[in-house]
């Protein structure tokens, strides 16, 4: 996402490092290419005018730090207007302290507003809540059974009543609701192909009989100022309290997410990354800010590791890894546990550094889906004794997994290159070695009883006290 104004922004920040200092000539020089690359991108003209002027007023102004390089005074200015321009940060609800949570989403049809229904609703089952999904979309030709599916792979119930009027669906559904303990109640409402009379009155209804606690805007990222304009309508008539943007995996412009919050004066809640049902996220501004820059999110990262990753089998490959006893079903398992946490592409970007260094370039994710079929193809013996696959051993894996030699030789090439890597880590000098060793020990005293951990823990204490005696 976002690759068009990354790649300018990356060309002036490296324009700046032959820069002895930032200059009123030079920031104008430098700023014109992510001018044109910003409305390139669809972002409000308006909004790009405003961008251009903070960001040049504060380059030259008092606030520059003699410290430090031209390039990295520019880039921390940078990141501040990014976060400033789609924030404040603002992902939470707030969920009624009695009775049912109503959470009305409204939007133009083909936004993705009854997937992001579904999505939204996963997201708060999994945060502890009882959603109830109203499918109150009776325009839109088998909206209703589409909510129905996604709300069975959930596990979360679907409201539906196809010979009422949507505001008697919405007014139904929450009656329910509140009688079989439904704390949050998601109505997916209609859409049209453009802001017209019918739909507003059908919404103001909706509202007046269902008393929503909140409105959420659902808008497509991909159509970038259309978009934002319609968000605009849509904020001028009706009291929303905040945004949703899908398809932002797909957006390489970035125009809506970065105009959409200027225009409509209200806060982006969550965005639709992908098209999994966990293809969710909460909307921070200074993270979505660092990915813009090529600095990648880690803390996104690690929070989508701890939700979608297996702990246990994470500490269990760790452990293995460094103690050197890591096989070719634990490498078969690190790949299933790397998918989880979505498309390849998504994990990388979010990585500080190596995110930087793709460039816009496309990951290859059918290399993930060869290496499994490699490793699969092969027998038990073969996965726990890779070093007796001989060439003929190579040729029937390779046949078996529809893959060539020169796949099946790449793939145990990099299961040789974990393991070497990893005992590089684990006996390195200095701090970075000790980390490790300390990783290691601790993921190995987890995995003893606990008379074990008590026998450690004494001998430890018994070293110390010998040691200060000494």
């Amino acid at each position: 996402m976002f690759e068009v104004i990354t790649k300018s922004l990356k060309n002036m920040f490296e324009g700046f490092r032959t820069k002895g200092k930032l200059t009123d000539a030079n920031i104008r020089e430098g700023l014109k290419e992510v001018r044109v690359a910003l409305l390139e991108a669809d972002v409000n003209f308006k909004v790009v005018k405003d961008f251009i002027k903070n960001v040049s007023e504060k380059s030259v102004g008092e606030e520059i730090l003699k410290s430090v390089r031209p390039e990295q005074q520019i880039v921390k200015i940078v990141q501040d207007e990014l976060t400033a321009l789609m924030g404040p940060s603002d992902p939470h609800i707030n969920f009624s302290p009695s009775g049912p949570t109503i959470i009305m989403l409204i939007g133009l049809q083909g936004c993705g507003k009854t997937t992001m229904a579904a999505k939204l609703a996963n997201l708060l089952r999994k945060k502890g809540r009882n959603p109830l999904l109203v499918a109150a979309d009776v325009q839109r030709p088998a909206a209703v059974e589409q909510l129905r599916i996604l709300g069975k792979s959930i596990n979360v119930p679907v409201y539906s009543d196809e010979k009422a009027s949507p505001p008697e669906i919405c007014a139904d559904a929450v009656a329910e609701a509140s009688a079989k303990g439904y704390n949050t109640v998601i109505l997916d409402t209609a859409g049209r192909l453009h802001i017209d009379q019918p739909l507003m009155e059908e919404l103001a209804e909706i509202r007046k009989k269902a008393s929503p606690n909140q409105i959420y805007l659902v808008a497509d990222s991909m159509t970038g100022q259309d978009a934002v304009n319609s968000a605009g309508e849509f904020a001028g008539k009706l009291d929303l309290d905040g945004l949703i943007l899908t398809k932002l995996d797909g957006d390489a412009r970035g125009g809506a997410a970065l105009s959409i919050k200027a225009v409509t004066g209200k806060p982006v809640k969550f965005v639709g990354v992908g098209e999994k049902i966990d293809d969710i996220e909460e909307f921070h501004p200074e993270r979505m800010a660092s990915r813009i820059l090529g600095m990648g999110d880690i803390v996104t990262l690690v929070e989508q590791a701890q939700e979608r990753i297996d702990k246990t089998k994470a500490e269990e490959l760790t452990r293995k890894i460094f103690d050197q006893t890591f096989t070719l079903d634990d490498f078969l398992t690190s790949f299933e546990q790397v998918q989880k946490m979505g498309r390849l592409k998504d994990v990388i970007s979010k990585i500080p550094g190596i995110s930087s260094m793709l460039d816009g370039q496309e990951v290859d994710e059918s290399e993930l889906v060869h290496a499994k079929a490699v490793i699969q193809s092969m027998t038990p013996f073969e996965r726990s004794h890779p070093d007796e696959i001989d060439g003929s051993r190579r040729y029937r894996i390779a046949k078996g997994s529809g893959t060539t030699q020169a796949d099946v030789n790449m793939v145990l090439e990099q299961y040789e290159e974990m393991k070497a890597m990893m005992k590089r880590m684990t006996d390195a000098p200095g701090l970075s070695g000790k980390v490790a060793r300390f990783q290691l020990g601790r993921i190995k005293k987890k995995s003893l009883s606990e008379e074990d951990k008590r026998r450690l823990d004494a001998s430890k204490e018994k070293r110390k006290k010998k040691k200060k005696r000494k």
